[in-house]
């Protein structure tokens, strides 16, 4: 892909779709960008009964959309993370480092009102390949 090329992914296999008209994350500029990534399994009712493993489900959701998109939570140089507690933080914290290691990107979480989900995440990662034949719109 040319890297003034904008690159929309249609989906993710084996992921619950997109509620919304968006894409799971754009490619431009050596960059994936996500959109923000929830805990659902199959679909919106379908998430795991604790706030642990819907963290886990969320990470795991995120890095099969940076995998589809040519990256890796390795290669992710910001997150943003909205939880709907501070009460969240801590436990949001002791599973987000089993992920992120001492890569450390940059994050920025905050407290916010969300619809059906305790929290979202969404990030940008560096490219690990730049396909040099990878069409705009990536299925």
């Amino acid at each position: 892909m040319n890297p003034s090329t904008i690159g929309r992914l249609a989906g993710i296999p084996g992921q619950a779709p997109a509620v919304g008209p968006f894409s799971p994350a754009v490619i431009a500029n050596g960059f994936a960008f996500t959109s923000g990534q929830i805990p659902a399994i199959t679909g919106l009712e379908d998430q795991p009964d604790t706030f642990e493993g819907q963290v886990r489900q969320t990470i795991e959701n995120l890095a099969a959309v940076l995998e589809a998109a040519g990256s890796s939570l390795q290669h992710v140089v910001k997150v943003n993370t909205y939880l709907t507690s501070q009460d969240q933080l801590e436990e949001y914290n002791r599973v987000y480092v089993e992920y992120f290691g001492t890569a450390k990107p940059a994050r920025t979480t905050v407290c916010v009102s969300l619809w059906g989900v305790s929290l979202e995440i969404e990030c940008t990662a560096v490219l690990a390949n730049i396909p040099s034949d990878a069409p705009e719109d990536i299925a």
